[in-house]
C-alpha cells in the first residue's frame, strides 16, 4: 500500500500549479523532489528555483492544501536547496507547455512563442520574475519571456 499511496500523492501534487506559471505543475517544473514515507508521516522534499524566489510560500501552502483537501494530515514539507534546482529537471513536454502558454523555454536558444523565430534581443535581463528575461523578436516584434537556463 505505501508505494500505491506514495503514487497517489505524487499524481495530487501533479495537480498543483505553479503560482507564476499555472500551465505547468510544481511537479513539473521539478520543486517537488522526492516523497517519502517514514513511521506515520509523509516526508516532502521540494527545492524551490532559486533561494529568492517569492513562490516558495504559495506553492507550500498550495501542497498543505491539496494534501488536507485529500484526506492526508500526517506530512512534513522539508525545504532543500542541496543541489540547487536546476530547469535541466524539466521534461521535453514541460517546456513545450512553456512555448506554447507564450514563455520561451530554457535553451541555449531563444524562441519566440508567437512566431517561433529564433531572430531575436534581450531587451532586459529579468522579466516578471527573476527566473525569465524579456525578449523581443526581431521578425514579428512582439515583446516575450524567455525561461531563464539555470
Amino acid at each position: 500500500m505505501q508505494n500505491g499511496e506514495i503514487e497517489h500523492i505524487w499524481k495530487l501534487l501533479n495537480s498543483v500549479p505553479d503560482p507564476e506559471i499555472p500551465v505547468i505543475s510544481i511537479v513539473e517544473l521539478g520543486v517537488v523532489r522526492e516523497i517519502k514515507k517514514t513511521d506515520n508521516y509523509i516526508n516532502i522534499l521540494i527545492t524551490p528555483t532559486y533561494s529568492g524566489c517569492p513562490a516558495v510560500k504559495t506553492f507550500t501552502d498550495d501542497i498543505k492544501e491539496c494534501l488536507k483537501m485529500n484526506g492526508f494530515s500526517n506530512f512534513k514539507i522539508k525545504l532543500t536547496y542541496d543541489p540547487p534546482w536546476t530547469t535541466d529537471w524539466m521534461s521535453s513536454q514541460t517546456k513545450q507547455k512553456l512555448l506554447d502558454y507564450g514563455i520561451s523555454p530554457p535553451s541555449n536558444q531563444t524562441v519566440c512563442p508567437q512566431c517561433k523565430s529564433t531572430n531575436s534581443i534581450l531587451v532586459s535581463e529579468f522579466g516578471a520574475t527573476a527566473c525569465k528575461s524579456l525578449y523581443k523578436c526581431k521578425d514579428c516584434l512582439e515583446p516575450f519571456e524567455h525561461f531563464k537556463c539555470i
